[in-house]
């Protein structure tokens, strides 16, 4: 009895424990910048360099992401603060593999989604094109995309003034296109999503609507990223944050106090 006792007890402790999803461990990443200067970066010049095997006299590098390290774990939503310039975005854009690091390693369990206000729809389809083409580049059915497309609709607002979603996307605001995107994204449940300022757009009652489903997406599996210049939606939406400033992990800790401490840093600048 004693020993199942035991084992019962090491199965418990097991489940309780904290599973990583990401890990970010001593990671730099550096843009080459090509000068300016007449003909640098043109194609014509960049061929011509390259038959002649010469660099580039006019390249200067930005360190954007100076040797951070953090891990994240399954149900938790993290806050990306900083200024402008601070490396979030980069960040979140290295976590999803899109940016090759200079050194460090990323590893994720599962497949990162990174949705930003600049994820790619297609301009000259109908919205309506735009929810089917993008559920199923997330790998879901034809059948789940018939099951969830008013459900994705509806969430956006997209039709609260008139069908737009069977207008071509060129015809959208920017609010309406994020508004757009993110509702496709949050339509699957996803083992990592990056959310890059997507909840900065739309009114009062779509980011609330936006913060439930980040809510929801915790319970079901995932982990959450979220980069936001709005303080409110990141102590509303995240439990713990991640201070970013010129590259490097200034705080990392419970979001209120790491907010607060950002805030109060913001204005003594």
């Amino acid at each position: 009895m004693a020993q199942e006792e035991e084992l019962r007890r090491v199965a418990a402790s097991r489940r309780a424990e904290k599973v990583p999803t990401v890990i970010v461990d001593d990671v730099h990443i550096v843009y080459k910048i090509y000068g300016a200067g007449a003909g640098r970066g043109s194609a014509t010049s960049a061929l011509s360099r390259m038959v002649r095997r010469k660099a580039s006299p006019a390249i200067s590098e930005v360190h954007a992401v100076r040797g951070i390290s953090f891990t994240a774990y399954k149900g938790e939503a993290v806050g990306l603060i900083g200024s402008n310039g601070s490396g979030k975005s980069t960040t979140l854009a290295a976590v999803a593999g899109l940016l090759p690091t200079q050194s460090g390693s990323i590893y994720t369990d599962g497949q990162p989604s990174l949705l930003g206000v600049n994820a790619a729809l297609m301009n000259d389809l109908t919205g309506e094109r735009n929810v089917v083409l993008g559920c199923l580049a997330m790998g879901m059915s034809y059948a789940e995309v018939r099951e969830k497309y008013q459900g994705i609709v509806d969430f956006s607002g997209i039709n609260e003034r008139g069908d737009f979603i069977s207008l071509p996307m060129r015809t959208y605001s920017s609010g309406m296109a994020a508004r757009l995107r993110f509702s496709i994204a949050a339509a699957k449940t996803h083992d990592v999503l990056l959310i890059d300022e997507a909840l900065s757009t739309g009114d009062s009652a779509f980011q609330k609507r936006s913060e439930d489903r980040i809510r929801e997406l915790r319970k079901e599996a995932g982990t959450v990223f979220l980069v936001s210049h709005n303080n409110k939606s990141i102590r509303d939406t995240c439990d713990r944050t991640i201070w970013l400033e010129s590259g490097v992990i200034r705080a990392d800790g419970p979001t209120e106090e790491i907010v607060a401490e950002y805030e109060k840093y913001m204005k003594s600048r």
